[in-house]
């Protein structure tokens, strides 16, 4: 059954949108088919907060309100489903956010990246709470100003980081509330559908690709906890320890890691991790046997409480790890709270990885611009009637022709007019718009190669007139974009003092966007990684920018119910080409873009751009020739494409 939805000029095909795509969505993977829902799907089930709240009554906690994390034991940032916990029981599908349950309120607080999205997929009995606008509280201080004083307020430990836990606890005894990490997270116990954990294969990563081997990294991990006064560390986030002993997995959507925590002590490396066995080949588990002891997942919990009570010392990172680790060490007081080393190093990309970054950009780029070519020329020339997953299964496919192709590394957004403004929009086989050649056209993308990870987004207007302030907005956002990738600066700058410079060409207008600029990307590891990054928030004040660090660069514009504008590359920290002096003895650092696809040249306003923008932006066109066009040589539509959208302004 099928039927077409007429809103904001734009047609939805509520049933997949055309039959070539039934045998390609059968490939792709969980998290597109449970993709956002939006105002097409029905609400959650008033059920299941009706079942939520009698099993917070009933548990022997006796707790008044509990607090629902996105995140999961590890702290990721995409979960699987049996973690979906937040999704699960408010029906908000986005990647971030926090929902509060009491016995007469159930509060939904999200940032400015899903508000439109929250808005159509919560049902009245959830309240938005829209986080950073005016006199809208934080998730905390809803907790302590909303709620009675003196409640009792569950969480699950295992879901909520050390820093959190430590700070929510001192705001609520202000009030006389009281903190209360459950036995049995509630959410659980009311879920009778949970999945069950993935525990899909987890294999090597090629050395020539990780540029370090295994050993050599658990030795300088060792040498800082030697140096620091530790006996040990628990690793807990995911990707730092794919990283830390060169292993891949696919136990997340798009993420390229698997569930494990990782104990590195003085002397051995345990792995804590389920079905090994099945999960690994005799090859692999011969490699590991010899530097790292695997022992089941569930079982670290004993061992840990086993540490505790021979008195050693534990070097813990209280913002990526969770409480009940902590608990099982005997409390704060008998570990060291520090930043993991590992985050740090991770970030700081060694040459092979650098190399492998750029070789992967260069196949993608190619992948990207074979798509837009074939997008343009279908909808322009051709008048096909193209849906939105259409064109997401087409990059999809053009990508898999590399045989180096893992996976995408996050769901693509491909958004046509007013969905463009949803900054998070996914469409699904059955939500899908119509592209309307003559509207705006956002495509922000990623995947994972076995040699790196990619990020892009572009914005285009295939067919039509712009509006002049449309034209005016994204010679804004190419301005903001251009800022950063000139931008040069000292060592010990941070993305916190870069995100200003990078927003000062929209707020000449008065435009702004409501998410970050740039976030760090790992090698062939998550799309998003830290512990930089260019934005507002507090924790990129923290990190100085470090030569061989990748981050994105990615401002835009939005303009709800209408279009919407983000123009992104992804950039390594190098040495400055640019600096001609060394003021303190430092050689300044610069950026050096990676990513090799056209910008919407129809969309530029011309007026508004100077010597230096034009001589940029003629620049990098001349480099997408050069490192398109050799790869490109029996692909006549591509190529055409590539010079039209590359002549010089």
């Amino acid at each position: 059954m099928s039927f077409k939805i007429e809103q904001d000029n734009l047609t939805y095909n509520t049933a997949r949108p055309c039959l070539s795509l039934k045998k390609k969505i059968m490939r792709r993977s969980a998290g597109l088919l449970n993709s956002l829902k939006r105002t097409f799907s029905t609400h959650v089930s008033d059920n299941r907060l009706d079942a939520l709240r009698q099993a917070m009554t009933s548990s022997t906690e006796k707790i008044d309100a509990f607090v629902i994390p996105s995140e999961d034991a590890h702290q990721s940032e995409y979960t699987a489903e049996c973690d979906n916990r937040r999704a699960w029981i408010s029906g908000f599908t986005g990647s971030a956010g926090c929902a509060v349950v009491s016995q007469d309120c159930a509060a939904l607080f999200t940032d400015g990246r899903y508000f439109l999205q929250a808005s159509q997929e919560l049902s009245s009995d959830w309240q938005l709470m829209k986080q950073g606008m005016p006199k809208v509280p934080t998730w905390q201080e809803y907790l302590v100003k909303n709620l009675p004083k003196g409640s009792r307020i569950g969480i699950d430990p295992a879901l909520m980081t050390i820093d959190n836990a430590t700070a929510l606890e001192k705001e609520l005894a202000s009030v006389g509330s009281q903190l209360v990490p459950v036995q049995e997270n509630p959410v659980d116990r009311v879920r009778k559908d949970r999945p069950k954990r993935p525990t899909h294969p987890i294999y090597r990563h090629n050395l020539k690709y990780a540029g370090k081997n295994r050993e050599s990294k658990l030795h300088d991990l060792r040498v800082t906890l030697t140096q620091r006064g530790y006996d040990g560390t628990v690793v807990s986030a995911l990707d730092e320890i794919a990283w830390l002993l060169n292993l891949r997995g696919s136990d997340i959507h798009c993420c390229p890691i698997f569930f494990a925590y990782c104990v590195v002590s003085r002397e051995d490396t345990v792995l804590y991790v389920a079905n090994a066995d099945e999960r690994m080949s005799s090859e692999l588990r011969a490699e590991l046997d010899a530097h790292v002891q695997i022992k089941p997942y569930d079982s670290i919990w004993d061992d840990l409480k086993h540490q505790n009570a021979s008195n050693r010392r534990f070097m813990i990172d209280p913002t990526l790890t969770n409480l009940s680790i902590v608990q099982a060490l005997g409390g704060q007081d008998k570990v060291g709270l520090e930043p993991s080393p590992v985050a740090l190093t991770k970030a700081i990309k060694n040459e092979a990885e650098l190399n492998g970054m750029r070789e992967a950009h260069k196949r993608d780029g190619v992948a990207v611009s074979k798509h837009f070519a074939w997008l343009s020329d279908q909808l322009r020339n051709k008048r096909e009637r193209l849906y939105e997953a259409d064109a997401v299964q087409h990059l999809e496919d053009m990508r898999r022709q590399h045989d180096t192709y893992v996976g995408i590394s996050f769901d693509t957004i491909a958004a046509t007019g007013p969905n463009g403004a949803i900054i998070h929009y996914n469409p699904s086989p059955t939500h899908s718009a119509i592209i309307d050649p003559q509207q705006m056209y956002l495509c922000d993308s990623g995947a994972h190669y076995i040699d790196g990870t990619t990020d892009i987004t572009r914005t285009y207007l295939f067919d039509g007139k712009p509006t002049d302030f449309q034209k005016r907005a994204f010679t804004r956002v190419m301005q903001s974009h251009i800022a950063v990738d000139t931008a040069t600066f000292p060592p010990g700058v941070t993305g916190y003092q870069l995100d200003s410079i990078a927003r000062q060409p929209l707020w000449k207008d008065g435009l702004d966007y409501r998410h970050g600029t740039g976030h760090g990307v790992g090698a062939y590891l998550n799309v998003h990684e830290g512990p930089h990054g260019i934005g507002s928030r507090q924790a990129y004040s923290k990190v100085p920018f470090k030569q061989g660090m990748v981050v994105t660069n990615e401002p835009g514009y939005y303009q709800d119910g209408e279009f919407g504008i983000r123009l992104e590359n992804v950039l390594i920290v190098n040495e400055s080409k640019t600096a001609p002096y060394h003021f303190g003895g430092h050689n300044y650092l610069g950026f050096e873009h990676v990513t090799f696809v056209p910008f919407g040249r129809r969309l530029f306003d011309t007026s508004l751009l100077n010597e230096a923008d034009r001589t940029w932006i003629n620049s990098y066109h001349q480099e997408c020739r050069r490192v398109l066009e050799p790869q490109l040589v029996n692909d006549s539509r591509t190529l055409k494409w590539i010079e039209e959208e590359t002549e010089p302004i």
